[in-house]
């Protein structure tokens, strides 16, 4: 006797082996030193319709709306692990760029389209919108594992995390030009909502969130899916008032990583692995949806789309930078370092599930854009930093502290790992002692524990264990410590 199979046994089969295989190449992406991106990418073509058939996906909308879920998770993550000092370093300089950026951007590379194939400056112009944004999905894997200055990194983090909402913006008021002509009113309300409505819904989210995560629950797990849930109803709330679920995310993400302090291990190491296979997911999805076939007859047009990219980049930046300080050596990286990715591919979606004649083109523009941006700038900005002197020892996102708080006491244990940077190194603890009701109990190295006494000198590779109380600002001054900071600084363990 046999069981008839389930109808989701089948989808559950090739998801589930299109998910491993999936994570065995992007694990293996460093020492293939290909972009994770493009590696998934690759595997969703190999299996779709257009070479071995595994999977016939051709519904648009179905992708759009899974990418967008997927997005939401990769940005509410991107904002958990974004430092304090580096938000305050780096955020008045990424929000400008986000904005300017990208409507810099826009304009030339649309007005480059339309003077080389002339197309019409509504089809040049949706894009430019839509290729102007850098893609969060990319950046933030670029920014962790490429040794980039940390102010650097945080600008392009910041941008790339909050740049979609003006992209959003120009895209939807272009495809609404091609049915209707949009008032000088209605742009700036639609850009305020976004922006203004984006910005107050992820900083309330994130404010309610903080104050639900120091709720005593049952069980550490718990903290997690709280932290997930809040995300999701952040973004929902900003959608459904028509402002940036996308910057709304990644404010609340933002604000949680910053003041919920305990269960920030266990929250964010839940998150990092939900936001890489959310990551490998969809890139997978669009490279299911992409037909191969069809990109020779875009060849042409997309490698000029790129070149103009490669113009308009740099001149946006640098207007951008132009009152921030930056040396042309960190214009050039930074240009660089703009990838595109999944964002621009979901943008181009719309057009083409918006019935606009020229969707499809344009959608397979896009995605020969996004191939070869994570093809030649992902695999050569190591190099270029290096090449400009730029390339640090240690990646600027990398940890210092870690709190792992013990469960119905009011005490935590604090790890550090301490770097060659870390002015601790090299130090006795009679000397460096940590600030009042802090205990150094224990240091790790080469694997063994042993206990620290006032004699004990600080090496890097050293792991501290500290005991402290559990309140919010210990961590900061565990931080500080460490950095022999003369003044507390917030920092994201």
């Amino acid at each position: 006797m046999t069981l008839d199979p389930v109808p989701v046994d089948g989808l559950i089969l090739i998801a589930a082996g299109l998910m491993v295989i999936g994570v065995l190449f992007v694990g293996a992406s460093e020492r293939l030193r290909v972009p994770a991106a493009l590696i998934s990418l690759g595997i969703g073509i190999v299996f779709g319709s257009d070479v071995l058939g595994v999977v016939d996906l051709d519904d648009m909308a179905l992708v759009r709306d899974l990418s967008v879920v997927a997005l939401m998770i990769i940005l509410f993550e991107g904002g958990l692990t974004t430092k304090p000092s580096v938000l305050r370093e780096s955020g008045v300089p990424g929000f400008v760029l986000a904005n300017v950026g990208v409507l810099v951007t826009a304009g030339i590379t649309a007005a480059g389209i339309q003077l080389l194939f002339r197309p019409g400056w509504e089809t040049a112009l949706i894009i430019g919108a839509v290729v102007a944004s850098t893609d969060a999905a990319v950046v933030f894997d670029l920014v962790r594992r490429t040794p980039i200055p940390k102010r650097l990194a945080g600008i392009l983090e910041v941008e790339s995390g909050v740049n979609d909402p003006f992209a959003i913006l120009l895209t939807i008021g272009l495809i609404e030009m091609t049915r209707a002509q949009p008032s000088v009113g209605d742009w700036l309300l639609l850009g305020a909502l976004q922006l203004v409505g984006g910005l107050s819904i992820g900083l309330l989210g994130g404010w309610i969130g903080t104050r639900l995560l120091r709720t005593r629950l049952r069980s550490s797990g718990l903290y997690p899916l709280l932290a997930l849930g809040m995300a999701g109803l952040t973004f929902a709330v900003a959608s459904s008032l028509s402002s940036s679920g996308f910057l709304a995310v990644y404010v609340c993400g933002l604000m949680i990583g910053a003041l919920a302090p305990r269960h920030r291990r266990s929250i964010r190491g839940f998150h990092s692995s939900l936001a890489n296979g959310a990551d490998i997911a969809l890139f997978l999805l669009l490279g299911l949806l992409v037909f191969p076939s069809e990109l020779p007859a875009v060849a042409g047009r997309g490698v000029a789309v790129i070149a103009i990219l490669f113009v308009a980049r740099p001149i946006a930046v640098a207007l951008a930078m132009v009152s921030f300080g930056v040396t042309w050596r960190e214009l050039i990286l930074l240009s660089w370092a703009g990838l595109r990715g999944a964002v621009p591919i979901v943008l181009a979606t719309f057009p083409a599930t918006a019935g606009v004649p020229a969707g499809e083109t344009i959608f397979n523009i896009v995605f020969f854009v996004v191939i070869a941006s994570a093809l030649l700038q992902g695999t050569t900005v190591s190099a270029v930093a290096r090449r400009l002197g730029l390339a640090v020892n240690v990646p600027a996102w990398r940890s210092i502290a870690e709190a792992i708080p013990l469960e119905d006491v009011d005490v935590d244990l604090i790890e550090i790992e301490l770097t060659e940077d870390l002015p601790l190194v090299g130090s006795r603890l009679r000397d460096n002692p940590p600030p009042p009701g802090m205990l150094v109990t224990t240091v790790i190295r080469d694997n063994r524990a042993t206990i620290a006494n006032a004699e004990t000198v600080f090496a890097a590779g050293d792991v501290l264990m500290l005991a402290v109380d559990s309140e919010v600002e210990r961590i900061t001054e565990v931080t500080a410590w460490a950095r022999g900071e003369t003044e507390t600084e917030p920092e994201r363990p």
